[in-house]
């Protein structure tokens, strides 16, 4: 089952934000997350806040849950009153949303803009699994205002997909790009997940080669991590899958930024990479930049002014809560300034723009420029930024500097 939720301070019944948090509110981005928690089978190595049908229990159904979000949209606009606040991003996570019929999704999407309004060229991205579309479905959800498709492609041998227990084929990915661009959608991002268990340097090639075949404008690549409480966790646990080996990890990191950086995707953050500005993912930037997004769903996690808090996890929790006109939000932190200040090295340290030098504390700075792990040109013009070797290390890195 998903992880436990962290502890934190009670939240008000209706969902009040303190001062400091409100304060400013309007002056910096604004964005919506909306959790969609349901899969058709659970992924081996997944552990994100996700319900199999047998797992939702009575409560809660795929058919109520769009007008269980919009209620949640709403509340959202009583707590953060009146003032003017364009959406300029929607991000539609889970799970898997696109199990969700095209016009509920269209229809949350419509809450949004009738509670709060869209920014001019709002970006409005849906996940998908490759088989959970088709064309005609990809065509309603450009009407309904999707601008951005993200799939969740992980790779292209099916040894690697049986080991992750995805349940698409290499070969649909090609298809359904094709149907995505025919729908008139311009941004298209793969999902590639690197280290599997029994994935060899060739296999990860081969899935470089084939979601570059598609003419993706972005790309995301992560290394797979055994998180406690997942099948594949058991399963290295148990011996039978050898755990994710760091010297590999870092080879095929190389050879993804050497691949697709050749094909014209350049990196932006440590993970991700774009065909241009234009093509990144600004709704992560709003989280990698420490902009203000509300989550809409059962275990989505909002940030307001430096105050953040989380929902309860279960989606017939979640139900009974709005049922009743009561945040769903099972607790919060508020951030004070020293807490903010490493947050904010933490994230955009990860950025190809780096982080400003004057948070840091120089003699780290100097120490990690003298590892090869900070570049030095960087820091002369007043930003923190990683080298090729630091992105490796990043985490190591982010550890000295704070």
């Amino acid at each position: 089952m998903p992880s436990i939720l962290p502890d934190g301070d009670p939240v008000p019944s209706d969902g009040a934000l303190p001062e400091s948090a409100v304060d400013g509110l309007g002056t910096r981005p604004f964005g919506f997350y909306v959790h969609v928690p349901f899969c058709v089978t659970r992924c081996g190595y997944c552990d994100f806040n996700t319900y199999t049908a047998a797992e939702l229990g009575p409560g809660a159904s795929r058919e109520s849950y769009a007008d269980t979000v919009i209620d949640e949209i709403r509340m959202a606009r009583r707590v953060l009153g009146e003032v003017d606040l364009p959406v300029e991003t929607v991000f539609f996570g889970g799970g898997t949303p696109t199990l969700l019929p095209p016009d509920h999704l269209g229809r949350i999407l419509e809450a949004i803009e009738s509670e709060f309004g869209l920014a001019a060229g709002v970006e409005v991205t849906t996940e998908a699994n490759p088989e959970s579309v088709d064309a005609a479905y990809l065509g309603r959800l450009r009407e309904a205002g999707f601008t951005r498709m993200s799939y969740g492609m992980q790779s292209a041998r099916e040894h690697v997909l049986a080991t992750l227990d995805r349940t698409h084929t290499p070969g649909r990915v090609p298809q359904v790009a094709e149907w995505t661009r025919a729908a008139g959608f311009e941004h298209v991002n793969l999902d590639l997940i690197y280290g599997t268990p029994g994935e060899r340097d060739e296999d990860w090639l081969a899935s470089l080669e084939a979601a570059l075949a598609v003419r993706p404008d972005h790309v995301s690549a992560y290394a797979l991590i055994v998180e406690e409480g997942t099948r594949l966790a058991v399963r290295v646990r148990r011996g039978e899958l050898a755990a994710p080996d760091d010297d590999a990890m870092a080879d095929r990191y190389l050879m993804a930024e050497e691949r697709l950086s050749a094909y014209g995707l350049n990196w932006y953050e440590i993970s991700n990479w774009a065909a241009d500005p234009a093509s990144r993912c600004r709704h992560n930037l709003l989280y990698w930049t420490g902009a203000d997004w509300w989550g809409a769903g059962p275990g989505a996690h909002s940030h307001v002014g430096g105050t953040r808090w989380w929902n309860v996890k279960h989606p017939a929790a979640y139900a009974a809560r709005l049922a009743e006109r009561v945040t769903p939000a099972h607790a919060r932190e508020v951030l004070g300034a020293e807490d903010r200040r490493i947050e904010r090295i933490m994230l955009e340290v990860r950025l190809a723009d780096g982080c400003p030098a004057d948070l840091l504390d120089k003699g780290a700075v100097e120490r990690l420029i003298a590892d090869g792990l900070l570049d030095r040109q960087a820091y002369d013009i007043g930003r923190a930024r990683l080298t090729r070797r630091g992105r490796l290390l990043a985490d190591a890195v982010v550890r000295d500097l704070t």
